[in-house]
């Protein structure tokens, strides 16, 4: 019987979409730096070579700019949800993790909806306190990820399934 107390009826693990995978960045940042050395090589020839340095450096800055997006990607949001517990995890993309745990038959999910863009805020509220998830998701998957969660809770506020 303590299983069924201890059954997750939802999980899930939100994490910042990206457009593109780390090669797919490794290629366009490789295809940029071959042609931005093409466009820099009359320069040199023509005696301005500090333009190479200029034009290595914006190469160098989408260099960077993928490498912080993907550090930044690490970052994860876990949600489990038993008949006795939801547990909302948020672990920082340099692994820092913190924890809030809400009793199933009182937390409700708050929703921020605009009529034009969908979804734009969701948030656990219990007991006066109120904890933002989701942040990173586009509206969509705001609403997806609400819609789940809400059917889940009503299945958690009937109790475990003893049968």
């Amino acid at each position: 019987m303590a299983q069924a107390y201890d059954q997750a009826l939802y999980t899930a693990r939100l994490r910042p979409h990206r457009s593109l995978s780390r090669a797919q960045a490794k290629l366009l940042v490789s295809l940029m730096s071959l042609a931005l050395a093409a466009l820099t090589l009359p320069f040199f020839l023509m005696g301005a070579w500090p333009i190479v340095g200029f034009l290595g450096l914006d190469a160098a800055g989408l260099w960077l700019a993928f490498e912080l997006s993907f550090r930044a990607a690490r970052a994860y949001e876990d949600l489990r949800l038993t008949p006795l517990e939801l547990l909302l995890a948020k672990v920082a993309s340099k692994g820092q993790r913190r924890e809030w745990r809400f009793n199933p038959s009182w937390v409700r999910i708050d929703r921020a909806e605009h009529e034009e863009f969908g979804v734009q805020r969701l948030a656990l509220v219990s007991h006066g306190r109120a904890v933002e998830f989701a942040s990173f998701l586009g509206p969509d998957q705001k609403a997806e990820v609400a819609r789940d969660l809400s059917f889940a809770l009503a299945r958690a506020r009937r109790g475990p399934d003893l049968s």
